[in-house]
């Protein structure tokens, strides 16, 4: 089981609308894998729920985990106003992470949209491999992408079109006639519907994170079930943990 432990702020910046930019201290950076997540507990007591925060990246000492984040409701709101040198508490690390070794030496699409791009920031810098990276945005506030721009090639898709392709990531795949082996994918589900569509119609094997509010992020509660193709070993049933089995999922395998 995993146990509470204590987390000093190294530093905190707000780097667009809503979102921000956290740097922890924590023995937990040694153990993270990318696509894995944290559980981060608010001090206040009235909230009780752990918020899952996906790991952004960690640094070379594996000594800081990176953060990043949007202020959703009354628990990142708090978290948004922590300063450096405060301490907090979290659980991990949680979850299970990105396959590296689906990707290795192949042509990949690191497909991050919205808040679903901080996740694939570790992976990009870890994986070897020819790395398109293509992330979506409502409008021109492009969070991270220049963090993003040492590992491959980054291509930009805005809804409103103030960047790169108008449009989604998907629009950004016709728009510049990419191809890869194997896709790697964060963000909200309809673009994770759209990314699923698009490998099985191309042959094309796709590692989805899918994102769902947790109660406890350690697979007791049972309140992040999402539906698979085939039956769980333990339960006999045709529902899968999130937090514990994910929170990713070879595409073909859930059914979104």
């Amino acid at each position: 089981m995993k146990e509470k432990v204590t987390a000093k702020i190294i530093c905190q910046t707000e780097i667009a609308g809503g979102i921000f930019d956290m740097w922890l201290e924590t023995e937990l950076a040694k153990e993270a894998h990318p696509g894995q997540f944290i559980g981060v507990y608010p001090k206040n007591k009235s909230t009780l729920l752990l918020r899952p925060i996906s790991i952004c990246e960690v640094n070379e000492e594996k000594t800081a985990l990176r953060l990043v984040y949007r202020v959703a409701g009354q628990g990142t709101e708090e978290f948004s106003s922590y300063h450096t040198g405060e301490e907090l508490q979290i659980i991990g690390i949680l979850g299970n992470g990105f396959p590296l070794e689906k990707g290795k030496g192949k042509s990949v699409f690191l497909m991050g949209g919205g808040i679903g791009v901080p996740p694939i920031l570790q992976l990009a810098k870890e994986l070897d491999a020819e790395k398109k990276i293509l992330l979506g945005y409502r409008d021109g506030g492009l969070f991270l992408k220049e963090d993003f721009e040492p590992y491959g090639d980054v291509y930009v898709a805005t809804e409103d079109g103030s960047a790169g392709t108008k449009g989604n990531v998907m629009d950004a795949i016709k728009e510049n006639a990419l191809t890869a082996d194997v896709i790697f994918a964060c963000g909200p589900m309809p673009m994770l519907r759209a990314i699923k569509k698009y490998a099985a119609e191309n042959n094309i094997e796709a590692y989805i994170s899918l994102e769902e509010r947790m109660a406890c992020g350690v697979g007791a509660c049972l309140g992040c079930v999402c539906k698979t193709v085939q039956k769980d070993h333990h339960t006999n049933v045709n529902n899968t943990r999130i937090c514990v089995e994910g929170p990713v999922f070879l595409a073909e395998e859930v059914e979104i």
